[in-house]
């Protein structure tokens, strides 16, 4: 068995490629890849990902229509708690049964029919003579697309208090008095000024 088949994100296709019209369902989990995210938010290398889909045949590739479901932890960005919860996008990849630039010379412009279908830039190679198709890559790149920028508890969150850092969520009645410290040295001036005006 070659590298690329043992994987654990590695798919056999060979029952569908180079076959015409020809299906192939996926419905199965794979483990998280590294590099999805950060302590902030992403996934945990090693979490089940689901994929379900399918695989069909055209005369360029395959092409996998396929929901991803994966669990993805957060922080919120201004309470800091911790959240959890699952990251759900759908992807449409194309595995080209040659890779372009070995199907094309360097002046030819066409494109395959299956790369109109993976605009966005889903475009994966086939491993073990076309056999294969390994989910590690496609999984890394959408879900590392998919991760938000900036992730709230709710959408009114109140955020932390600058001052001492307490939940404005569970003390909405938190404040603190601010003195303002610019007017003290006129009203120390002032107190002096009334004292010696009462001493004369």
């Amino acid at each position: 068995m070659t590298h690329a088949a043992s994987s654990p994100w590695a798919v056999s296709v060979a029952q569908v490629a180079q076959r015409t019209g020809q299906t192939k369902t996926i419905d199965a989990d794979f483990p998280a890849p590294e590099g999805i995210g950060d302590d902030i938010v992403g996934v945990n290398e090693g979490d089940l990902v689901h994929v379900e889909g399918s695989f069909d045949s055209i005369v360029d590739g395959l092409i996998l229509n396929a929901h991803i479901s994966a669990p993805m932890h957060a922080v919120c960005t201004r309470c800091l708690k911790p959240l959890s919860g699952s990251k759900e996008l759908d992807v449409v990849v194309f595995f080209p049964y040659e890779m372009e630039e070995e199907q094309h010379t360097q002046d030819d412009v066409d494109i395959v029919a299956g790369e109109e279908e993976a605009s966005d830039g889903n475009t994966y190679p086939l491993a073990d003579g076309g056999t294969t198709a390994s989910f590690e890559a496609l999984l890394r790149d959408n879900l590392v697309d998919a991760m938000p920028m900036k992730v709230l508890c709710k959408p009114d969150c109140q955020g932390l208090c600058s001052q001492c850092g307490i939940d404005l969520n569970e003390h909405p009645d938190h404040h603190h008095d601010v003195i303002d410290n610019r007017f003290a040295a006129l009203a120390d001036l002032k107190a002096q000024l009334e004292e010696e005006s009462s001493e004369q």
